[in-house]
């Protein structure tokens, strides 16, 4: 009702399903979590008979017949075929009629009994789940059988020692910014920012993958282990931590250079979340407990979502670009001119040549078209009003930001 970006919209629904279904289900350990997600995909069958045993024998009384099946057909038949004929032999007839009975439109028959399936599906599944919930966490698996001391301090110093090579050659880059890009010889923001981002996030993720296969084959009795093991994986967190704020840094260049998107945003509070999620592991070290771990990292990636829908995207790429472009003279409008109606009040703000080739499309979109009473939506309602009142000219294009 608020945000009109379908592709945030989609996300939002996707994760809702998620979350709902694991706040039904419940889970506390990492495989708990990740059945207790998807459960809602799981249980169509079950739920379905959980159904039918609940409403055997359970007919109405005018219905339990098959006369009384005869009858009703006869009477809807009946209906139908003399009120067609009325209408069609007195105008005045029809137009009562008309106002009385809703236009039948196939295709919106077909949509509505679709989406009454699907709602009442889920409602289903969800009661059956709240019901009967899956004991999900008795199919985590056993902590692994413990290593001795050097098979797992060596590869994890190692590890630590690669990171802080690393590390201390991203300091320079970190504190260089933009003259270290540009001084280094042969090097580009695309070479640099795009193919550097992607490495340092794969980098990243991996990391958690050797945190978690450590913190399984982890010594349990001896406090000297114990608190190796918080030295070297605390030691691994913070130099990843490194690793996100450079793979952060050469976003945030790589948009300063060609402007912002959404692919670019995205996976920049993707990289953000991932460097607060090793803030969590950290915690979770301190005093080597990670029973509430799953659950934590599951609501922070829910708050992330929520982070992404309050800074209204779209709206916020339009801004950025739209200064971007007062600073520079670049943009690219033709990007801009896909952006939802969110981002109508920022693209308003561009010269009149380039409002008109941002605004053009999605304007004849809005004005012919309107929101039924079930799908209103605040961003479009108010892009309306604005472009209502604003003058957008004639498009003269300008060249465009590039890859």
């Amino acid at each position: 009702m608020v945000r009109s970006a379908d592709w945030l919209v989609a996300l939002c629904l996707l994760s809702a399903v998620a979350i709902g279904t694991l706040a039904v289900v419940g889970g506390r350990t990492w495989t708990g979590v990740t059945i207790g997600a998807m459960a809602g995909g799981l249980v169509p069958a079950r739920a379905g008979r959980w159904v039918r045993r609940a409403f055997v024998g359970v007919q109405l009384p005018a219905l339990q017949s098959r006369r009384g099946w005869l009858v009703a057909g006869a009477t809807g038949s009946l209906l139908c075929l003399f009120g067609g004929l009325f209408a069609a032999a007195d105008t005045a007839y029809a137009d009562v009629l008309r106002s009385v009975v809703p236009p039948i439109d196939g295709g919106a028959v077909l949509g509505r009994t679709f989406t009454f399936v699907v709602v009442v599906g889920i409602t289903i599944a969800a009661a059956y789940l709240a019901h009967r919930p899956p004991t999900a966490d008795t199919l985590a698996p056993l902590s692994g059988r413990p290593l001795k001391r050097w098979e797992w301090a060596i590869p994890l110093l190692v590890l630590d020692l690669l990171f802080l090579s690393f590390v201390l050659v991203q300091v320079a880059v970190l504190f260089g910014g933009k003259e270290h890009v540009l001084a280094t010889r042969g090097l580009a923001y695309a070479e640099y920012a795009r193919q550097g981002f992607w490495e340092l996030l794969v980098a990243t993720v991996l990391t958690l993958a050797v945190i978690a296969a450590a913190v399984r084959v982890r010594p349990r009795t001896s406090t000297g282990d114990q608190r190796i093991v918080q030295t070297t994986l605390g030691l691994l967190c913070l130099l990843a931590l490194v690793i996100v704020a450079s793979a952060s840094h050469r976003m945030a260049l790589y948009e300063e250079q060609y402007g912002f998107t959404r692919l670019r945003l995205s996976v920049q509070l993707v990289e953000l979340t991932l460097g607060a999620v090793f803030l969590l592991l950290l915690a979770a070290g301190v005093r080597m407990t990670h029973t509430w771990l799953p659950r934590a990292v599951v609501g922070l990636g829910a708050l992330a979502l929520l982070s992404l829908v309050a800074i209204n995207p779209d709206a916020y790429i339009a801004r950025e670009n739209v200064a971007r472009y007062t600073a520079t003279g670049r943009i690219d409008v033709g990007y801009l001119s896909t952006l939802s109606p969110d981002a109508v009040p920022s693209l308003l703000t561009l010269p009149t040549g380039q409002r008109a080739c941002a605004l053009g499309a999605l304007a004849a979109e809005l004005r012919s078209s309107r929101d039924p009473w079930y799908d209103v939506n605040l961003a479009r309602a108010n892009a309306r009003r604005l472009l209502e009142a604003a003058a957008l000219g004639t498009c003269a294009q300008v060249g465009n930001a590039g890859d």
